[in-house]
């Protein structure tokens, strides 16, 4: 079992890293918000244990949203001192799958987190997105075109994904910005990102599949 811990006291991360990895987990860390967002862009897991109060600008919730916009469906377990039940209500219902308050049992913290992975391996995903010739694989990131692998950055990956999963709809540079980024920047970015996709996607192959739509934003289909 692939596990991510986002968790910035050294003690608890060592407690809970030692104590999974004796249980047979597979298991790596990140001491802040910035960090664990890269590693859980970086491969497939079955959970994510994520500390609530993380220093630096991303805290816990903002992981949490930053995850789920992303399109990231991974189960996420909160661990917290924050124990009141608005807290809890407000991290479930900013996407987590449970709410584990500080001090916690490893044992207990085990047993949710093997709860969690098995009711999301019960549960019928998505895990494949297909338009024309074009395959996306939501687990493992990676895409292709026909017999083709394509790569792509993380950020690259989720843009054509947002755009896939709304094909033949037209999607402005602000609701990219809102879905794909999760900092401030110049909306000219999007522009370059998506000539970027494209020499990636469509330069090549056929039909092309990503269009601009002048004065608006982009759409993903099969065009005219």
């Amino acid at each position: 079992m692939r596990c991510l811990l986002i968790e910035d006291e050294p003690e608890t991360a060592r407690y809970i890293v030692n104590g999974l990895a004796k249980s047979g987990f597979e298991i790596d860390s990140a001491g802040d918000g910035r960090q664990g967002l890269a590693l859980a862009d970086r491969r497939p897991w079955d959970a994510i244990i994520l500390d609530r109060m993380l220093p630096g600008d991303l805290d816990g919730l903002a992981v949490l949203e930053t995850l789920r916009r992303a399109g990231n469906n991974t189960p996420v377990l909160i661990l917290s001192a924050l124990a009141n039940l608005d807290e809890r209500v407000r991290g479930l219902r900013g996407g987590a799958d449970d709410y584990l308050t500080k001090p916690f049992a490893l044992e207990e913290l085990q047993a949710r987190v093997q709860a969690l992975v098995r009711r999301s391996q019960n549960r019928e995903e998505v895990l494949t997105l297909e338009m024309a010739d074009l395959s996306l694989d939501l687990r493992t990131r990676k895409a292709q075109r026909g017999a083709t692998a394509i790569p792509l950055q993380p950020r690259e990956f989720r843009l054509l994904e947002y755009l896939v999963r709304h094909r033949d709809q037209v999607v402005t540079r602000s609701m990219l910005l809102d879905a794909v980024w999760d900092v401030v920047v110049d909306p000219q970015v999007i522009d370059v990102q998506i000539s970027r996709l494209r020499q990636k996607i469509d330069k090549g192959f056929s039909p092309a599949l990503i269009h601009t739509v002048r004065g608006v934003g982009y759409m993903a289909g099969l065009g005219d």
